[in-house]
């Protein structure tokens, strides 16, 4: 069995990713080098803070190429600032182009609701994918996040959820994944999620 590339360029909660696959019985690797983030089945790139940041972290890391390589051939998953860094670009801070991975923008969540959004809520899948498969009704998921993805083509929108508004809770396009909350966070449908993800890696060996 491979291993699963976590995606090391200074801007991501990498223990509680790699812990959570290591409790699930998954090998994974930080990967800060990009021949680590090519020779793994699959690879997850995290995320916290603002985008211009991290796409400036990951263009000076030199593992910028090896993620939208690994993005296009094998399973992938962006969590939270992760899933953000996917499409074309982002409003937060300044202008800022994206990995342009999946097409569509990230805006400011309009809502009446405080922001950041911080703590539980529930997801509605309007599209089932691997991820989704096993997840109870309405399953309870943490998030943490002011803006959010508006992504151009609606069918690559999978799960939403409801924060005075409709916010867009993961998208799926073939392999590629991103998940706006904080699988490693939630409890049991976080580590369904993951184990569901990392269940895809093995199909590539």
């Amino acid at each position: 069995m491979g291993y699963i590339a976590i995606v090391d360029y200074g801007a991501g909660n990498l223990m509680s990713v790699r812990n959570s696959l290591e409790h699930l019985g998954f090998e994974s690797r930080v990967a800060a080098a990009p021949e680590e983030i090519e020779g793994a089945a699959g690879a997850i790139l995290p995320g916290v803070g603002a985008f211009p940041d991290a796409m400036d972290a990951l263009r000076a890391s030199g593992l910028l190429e090896a993620v939208v390589q690994a993005a296009e051939r094998k399973p992938f998953l962006g969590i939270c600032l992760g899933m953000q860094l996917l499409f074309e670009a982002s409003e937060e801070v300044r202008p800022c182009k994206g990995l342009g991975l999946l097409p569509g923008r990230i805006v400011r969540i309009e809502t009446p609701l405080k922001l950041p959004q911080i703590g539980w809520n529930a997801l509605k899948v309007l599209r089932p994918n691997a991820l989704t498969e096993g997840l109870p009704p309405e399953a309870y998921v943490y998030f943490v996040h002011s803006y959010m993805a508006q992504p151009a083509e609606s069918d690559d929108l999978a799960c939403v959820t409801d924060y005075g508004a409709e916010v867009p809770a993961m998208v799926a396009r073939g392999r590629l994944f991103g998940c706006q909350f904080h699988p490693e966070k939630s409890g049991g449908p976080g580590l369904s999620i993951l184990r569901n993800f990392a269940r895809l890696t093995e199909g590539d060996q």
